[in-house]
């Protein structure tokens, strides 16, 4: 597959840390211009600060009003974006037999699914203006297999990824190449992990820098799934790794 051009403009959406933040810096270094938009003031300007040149914009994009605040102002002020990264998610460990197990369920579909369909839908019609542009869904390689304690991120990034394929489809033959990055394991703050259980866990996760390196080398040879670190293995396989990565857990009223 011939290698694409090198994007002009880009919007990340939760580009202030983790992934994001990495996509951002090693963009910037290929000389494209990128916005990074987020919830948190403060952590956008710490990545102002981090990476020079850096576009920041305050925006929750599970916000209807916000989003198409968003929208608005990319046409007026970034008219050639022609690449955007649905990067923005969340993860929530749940256990069924805790109290409020799946408080906030709405907010997590919302995220890692609905604003991603959303705002793909907003701007793609100013994508398909450009003489090439780019889509990348940013899914899991919980995608394919999932892990228990983190149902409904794992379901979110499933359907995540039955929507990338199903807009690449139909995008076939036009301007606008749509891409899955699909990460590994990943040592970023997804989950909410204390710094503490982040250590212990760092032996077993990439690096962000490592991970983005990995997949960007994928874009650049025109490959549609960028799949790094066990991910390839994980969309190979699929459910029939559940049960390795699952368990057995304790049923809530199971005698001990």
């Amino acid at each position: 597959m011939t290698a694409p051009p090198a994007p002009t403009c880009a919007l990340i959406t939760g580009g202030a840390t983790g992934i994001g933040l990495e996509l951002a810096r090693q963009w910037l270094a290929r000389g494209t211009r990128v916005i990074v938009c987020g919830r948190r003031e403060a952590a956008l300007a710490a990545a102002r600060a981090e990476l020079p040149g850096l576009v920041t914009r305050v925006c929750d994009v599970t916000d209807d009003a916000a989003r198409a605040d968003l929208v608005a102002w990319i046409g007026a002020e970034h008219p050639d974006l022609d690449l955007l990264v649905n990067n923005a998610g969340a993860q929530v460990h749940r256990v069924i037999d805790q109290p409020q197990a799946f408080a906030g369920t709405a907010e997590e579909i919302a995220v890692n699914l609905t604003a991603p369909i959303l705002l793909t839908a907003a701007l793609l019609p100013l994508l398909r203006r450009q003489p090439h542009a780019w889509i990348i869904m940013v899914s899991s390689g919980l995608a394919f297999a999932p892990i228990a304690h983190a149902p409904v991120y794992c379901a979110a990034k499933a359907g995540l990824h039955s929507f990338t394929l199903s807009l690449r489809h139909q995008l076939r033959g036009t301007s606008v190449q749509v891409v899955e990055f699909a990460p590994p394991a990943v040592d970023t703050a997804l989950g909410n992990r204390s710094d503490e259980n982040r250590a212990a866990s760092a032996a077993h996760m990439m690096s962000a820098p490592d991970c983005v390196t990995a997949a960007l080398a994928r874009f650049d040879a025109g490959d549609e799934e960028l799949l790094v670190g066990t991910s390839p293995m994980l969309r190979e396989k699929g459910e029939a790794l559940f049960a390795m990565l699952n368990p057995p857990m304790a049923l809530p009223g199971a005698a001990p």
